[in-house]
């Protein structure tokens, strides 16, 4: 069923506007996926914090016109589904590995992805998934604030500590000599 003028132009605005707001994107053949197998993958998505959509590749390159996915227009060949991280960089990736790992999915086959404006191939796919999370990426910064802290009170508590092992130690030598 083909769309009219006002649809078509519905989709790229929805499309622009999860661009603009999203961290990566990754494109995706989903040839010879089932239906059942492809819902299964919008449901993990959605779980996910990504925008799963498949767009005609006009329209999605109409849509990420002007964004920092305008990169990937190039890529945009075949029957793609589109997966835009919203939340965090590494969602889309994550969703899309955990699904080719399942059994029969590996018709599934990523086309190319895009992060920060430049243009990925498919091979980085693990090393976008691999990104630390919002949350991870915050507790890694406060853990690296925070060792010059505790190695600064360690250094200050072990001065008394010190010293009382070597008054213990001038303690015990003088028992030694006064039991000799």
């Amino acid at each position: 069923m083909s769309l009219n003028l006002a649809e078509k132009q519905a989709v790229v605005a929805e499309v622009a506007e999860v661009a603009a707001r999203s961290h990566s994107l990754i494109a995706a053949e989903y040839r010879g996926i089932t239906v059942a197998r492809l819902t299964n993958l919008r449901v993990k998505a959605r779980e996910n914090g990504v925008y799963l959509r498949v767009v005609k590749n006009t329209l999605a390159r109409r849509a990420v016109q002007g964004t920092d996915f305008e990169c990937i227009s190039p890529s945009l060949v075949g029957p793609l589904v589109l997966a835009f991280s919203e939340e965090d960089p590494g969602a889309a990736a994550r969703v899309f590995k955990e699904f080719l790992k399942e059994k029969d999915n590996d018709k599934l086959i990523v086309k190319a992805l895009a992060f920060g404006g430049q243009l990925l191939g498919p091979q980085d796919l693990d090393a976008l998934a691999s990104m630390p999370t919002r949350d991870q990426a915050i507790s890694l910064l406060m853990a690296v604030m925070k060792a010059p802290l505790d190695k600064f009170a360690r250094t200050l508590n072990e001065i008394p500590g010190k010293l009382v092992r070597t008054v213990e130690a001038i303690r015990v030598q003088k028992a030694e000599s006064e039991a000799a």
